[in-house]
């Protein structure tokens, strides 16, 4: 299995990774904790105080985020709020800020949600307060979606739904660079609905756990839980096949697997959980832009990998548009987000915003 620099730096920080040079470096790695952590609690304090104001926009927003680096799922939230909305006929907007974008285009999440959604406009965009405006005023918005904005503080919001990912909720305890939390985890206490995404990953005690620490975080909160289920397969022309389109003669259908992708792990779950025999998992940096040398590279991988079919992601797909890898058939796992429980308490959420829509939000921006 190739390890990216993801895994590596999730090993060490885990306690995983063992030795004198693995506990010097989290010994150097807890000292650059320190000032990182300074800096970000003085900014929420800043905001928390006034000194910086929020800004409203004129129409209900959501956020969604989360507490920790790498994916916690946002992205199927994203598409089931959304989704819901549409299916109320109220037009929406996904504003993000375009991480690792290129010059000019849209990154991988946006594509993806692109081909999800064909009816909900996106706009990233680095100054998301300019988005919104711009979503309001081209596009007559309702409601606004903030993809992975927990941090972000300058845009006033009417829901702020953060997510933790079973496989590691709270970071390794510590913020970056000696863990993965983006801001100390009293930040919690910001968010209106907590949500534990891969939640069959953890036993109902573990789950009862989180729920209870979360609770002291944010007690104002609501929860649910959810899971992402693999659904489908997806080839790159866009056509859609079932799970068991890859049926083995014999046992369980031998896979492959790449992905560029900010929690591996959860994605190596997700194929297994598909019925699939994961024979070797290849890993990229999260929000990976596949060069030719890549591409080049995985054909020669997956001519020589023993499995019948590649599998990725569909943010990896929308960036390679492969049929093919070589000799073998190349598709994305389609993930659907299911509910454990709390799907009513966001939907009781949904639906006071959906009560509260202006009539005309170019004249509520104006106002």
């Amino acid at each position: 299995m190739n390890q990216s620099i993801s895994s590596y730096f999730r090993r060490l920080v885990s306690g995983n990774e063992r030795g004198l040079l693995a506990a010097t470096a989290r010994a150097a790695l807890r000292v650059a904790e320190v000032p990182y952590t300074l800096g970000v609690r003085y900014r929420n304090r800043q905001f928390d105080n006034g000194a910086r104001p929020t800004i409203s926009v004129g129409v209900p927003v959501i956020s969604i985020g989360n507490l920790t680096l790498g994916g916690t799922g946002k992205t199927p939230m994203v598409e089931w709020v959304c989704r819901w909305f549409r299916q109320r006929n109220v037009r929406i907007t996904i504003i993000s800020r375009g991480y690792k974008a290129e010059d000019g285009a849209t990154n991988d999440e946006a594509l993806e949600l692109e081909q999800k959604l064909p009816d909900v406009p996106h706009v990233q965009n680095p100054d998301r307060v300019e988005a919104a405006k711009m979503a309001i005023e081209e596009f007559a918005c309702q409601v606004i979606v903030l993809d992975d904005a927990f941090q972000h503080r300058r845009i006033a919001r009417d829901l702020n739904i953060a997510l933790l990912d079973a496989l590691q909720p709270f970071g390794f305890e510590h913020v970056f660079p000696r863990g993965t939390l983006r801001e100390p985890a009293t930040g919690l206490a910001r968010a209106d609905l907590v949500v534990l995404t891969r939640a069959d990953q953890m036993t109902i005690a573990q789950r009862a756990e989180v729920q209870a620490r979360a609770a002291k975080l944010a007690p104002a909160a609501g929860w649910a839980e959810c899971t992402h289920a693999p659904v489908s397969l997806l080839s790159a022309s866009g056509t859609e096949y079932p799970l068991t389109a890859l049926q083995a003669n014999v046992g369980r259908p031998r896979v492959a697997a790449f992905c560029g992708v900010g929690n591996p792990a959860g994605f190596a779950h997700t194929i297994t959980a598909a019925g699939y025999d994961l024979v070797e998992l290849r890993e990229f940096p999260d929000h990976h832009n596949y060069t030719r040398e890549d591409v080049e590279s995985l054909k020669q991988w997956a001519s020589t990998v023993g499995a019948d079919t590649i599998l990725c992601t569909h943010k990896d797909l929308v960036k390679i548009e492969l049929e093919r890898l070589g000799n073998k058939s190349l598709r994305a796992v389609r993930i659907g987000l299911d509910f454990l429980a709390g799907q009513e308490e966001l939907e009781k959420r949904l639906t006071a915003i959906l009560d509260g829509l202006p009539s005309d939000p170019l004249e509520a921006l104006e106002a």
